[in-house]
């Protein structure tokens, strides 16, 4: 029997032997009691049987002893001689198996590994395969006006918006509904990578917990600082971070956030901008140029870079400090949407500066100091003038008057 081969195996010598020198085979006939122990003789008083089923010595012997002395060889030889070919190819695979095993290295779950990072285009392709209707039907993608304030617009306001543009131009406001589902991989993966590429961390974050603060969130969820401009605010700081030409830029901001005396949350402000180019995309401030380039995602990524940007180069040249917050937003909003062509114009006068190697000089008509509205820049009082200061704030809880006339969503 099988059983009774394995017993007579044990009891060979170490080296494939019996004591008295016959081959193993000799003795694997299916009913051997030999008394070989593990030098060749069992413990005096114990028969063999004794020693494979009960407290055998092969229990209390390293395995590695086992390995070094022979005996995987033994167990594997078989009892019959027409199958020795067949067994030592066996024989040989278990022993590079074993040696194998010296060299595995762990494997890390697939559950720990990095998430990747993900792409604007990605991730937009993932809204724009989603089906929004039920957003689509609450959005409001243009400003109500009535009575004088219409037949002004009318008259004298911008172009509408082309036919084929509509549709984009809703998808926006729709994702501007979304909120942060931690079910949807790709919401996630969103937020792993914002918080990857300004911190410069190769490991993912816990989804909760004090750390988003590090990169300008106000709590441990990062999803309570979204519910003015919903998943929208983190699309245009993806965009920010990801897009080659402008993750310079976002790592300036980022480290100017993190100034001794000029910090602000990063994050939070980054809402604030998207909520500003929301109002201006609403009130059709960029209408003109969506029609100008046929598209609206890309026009109103570019005006939340443009308009980010003025805020910096404000907030860095004026010196400006937590306090000094709302006024600067609500005077950026101002000038931004009452110039949304010079806006991209200085944008991309940045970029291209930098390709050449300029730096990160100032713009030229970037304000130093206060500025006449008629020089083109925001008129920013001094700290005595401004009543009572303000706390930075979510853009959830802005004021009704910060917010203008137009209403986010």
């Amino acid at each position: 029997m099988e059983g009774d081969t394995i017993v007579t195996a044990h009891t060979a010598g170490l080296n494939g032997l019996s004591q008295d020198g016959k081959p193993v085979e000799d003795l694997t006939n299916g009913h051997s009691n030999h008394k070989h122990g593990l030098n060749g003789l069992t413990p005096e008083g114990h028969n063999l049987k004794d020693h494979v089923n009960g407290n055998s010595v092969l229990k209390s012997l390293p395995i590695s002893a086992l390995k070094q002395n022979g005996l995987l060889q033994s167990l594997a030889a078989g009892g019959e001689q027409q199958k020795k070919e067949e067994e030592s190819a066996e024989v040989q695979q278990a022993r590079e198996q074993w040696d194998a095993l010296e060299s595995i290295q762990p494997v890390i779950p697939e559950d720990s590994a990095p998430t990747p990072l993900i792409s604007f285009n990605e991730a937009l392709q993932h809204f724009q395969t989603t089906d929004l209707s039920e957003l689509l039907r609450n959005i409001q993608p243009t400003l109500r006006r009535t009575g004088l304030a219409a037949i002004t617009h009318f008259l004298f306001g911008p172009p509408r918006l082309h036919r084929e543009l509509t549709e984009e131009r809703d998808l926006v406001f729709a994702i501007a509904r979304c909120s942060l589902d931690n079910s949807q991989k790709v919401h996630t993966r969103v937020l792993q990578t914002v918080y990857k590429r300004l911190t410069g961390s190769r490991l993912d974050c816990p989804r909760y917990g004090p750390h988003w603060e590090t990169v300008g969130f106000q709590g441990t969820d990062p999803a309570t600082d979204l519910r003015g401009t919903g998943f929208l605010g983190l699309m245009h700081t993806l965009y920010l971070v990801m897009d080659p030409e402008m993750l310079p830029l976002a790592r300036d901001i980022y480290k100017l956030s993190q100034h001794p005396t000029q910090n602000f949350p990063f994050s939070v402000m980054s809402f604030n901008i998207t909520r500003i180019a929301l109002h201006a995309l609403r009130e059709e401030a960029l209408t003109r140029e969506c029609n100008r380039r046929q598209q609206v995602v890309g026009v109103l990524n570019e005006f939340y870079v443009a308009t980010f940007l003025h805020l910096f180069q404000v907030w860095k040249s004026q010196q400006k400090t937590i306090s000094d917050s709302g006024f600067v937003l609500k005077e950026v909003e101002t000038f931004a949407k009452k110039n949304p062509k010079q806006i991209l114009r200085r944008l991309e006068a940045f970029l291209k500066e930098r390709r050449t190697g300029g730096g990160v000089r100032m713009s030229p008509d970037t304000p130093s100091h206060n500025t006449s509205p008629r020089n083109g820049g925001p008129r920013l009082g001094p700290p005595a003038a401004r009543g009572k200061e303000m706390n930075f704030t979510g853009v959830c809880e802005l004021p009704p008057e910060m917010e203008g006339e137009a209403r986010l969503i």
